[in-house]
């Protein structure tokens, strides 16, 4: 599973012209999956999205959580971020997730990150969204389980 997570003062989604899902300050989540992900994965990137120092404290030092900012979380479902663009000109997508597997563990993130305290809103799973965001810093972190494990 890969979060690609963006602190924001502002986000929304829009599907069809309408928006369904908007928040204030806080985070935007692009959540992508793989095969061989499971619940483990999503209760571990939510409870590290819940957790991570990434706001400021009143010493502009990044000391603050998620939940210590009593921020909002947007997740969005992103499939495109397990593209492998390796060969050729088009992305391939044979390591995203199927939906039918997909689907429910982006899901489960959501619900994981509801059960650590944080308000969380969602994209539409398999709609083309357009999605507005005002990036805060910019903060850009990229967080993985994977990356998590494995030794530089």
């Amino acid at each position: 599973m890969r979060v690609l997570l963006q602190r924001v003062a502002w986000a929304r989604v829009n599907v069809g012209g309408h928006t369904i899902a908007e928040i204030g300050p806080g985070v935007l989540l692009l959540v992508g999956v793989t095969h061989g992900d499971s619940e483990a994965e999503a209760r571990y990137l939510a409870r590290k999205v819940a957790n991570l120092r990434i706001f400021e404290d009143d010493e502009g030092k990044m000391n603050r959580s998620l939940k210590d900012v009593q921020g909002e979380a947007l997740v969005v479902s992103q499939f495109t971020l397990y593209a492998d663009t390796s060969r050729g000109r088009r992305p391939s997508f044979v390591y995203a997730a199927r939906p039918e597997h997909a689907e429910p563990l982006v899901e489960a993130f959501a619900r994981f990150l509801q059960e650590e305290g944080i308000p969380v809103q969602t994209g539409q799973f398999g709609a083309y969204m357009q999605v507005e965001l005002c990036n805060d810093g910019p903060v850009t972190i990229w967080l993985t389980r994977e990356a998590e494990t494995e030794t530089p």
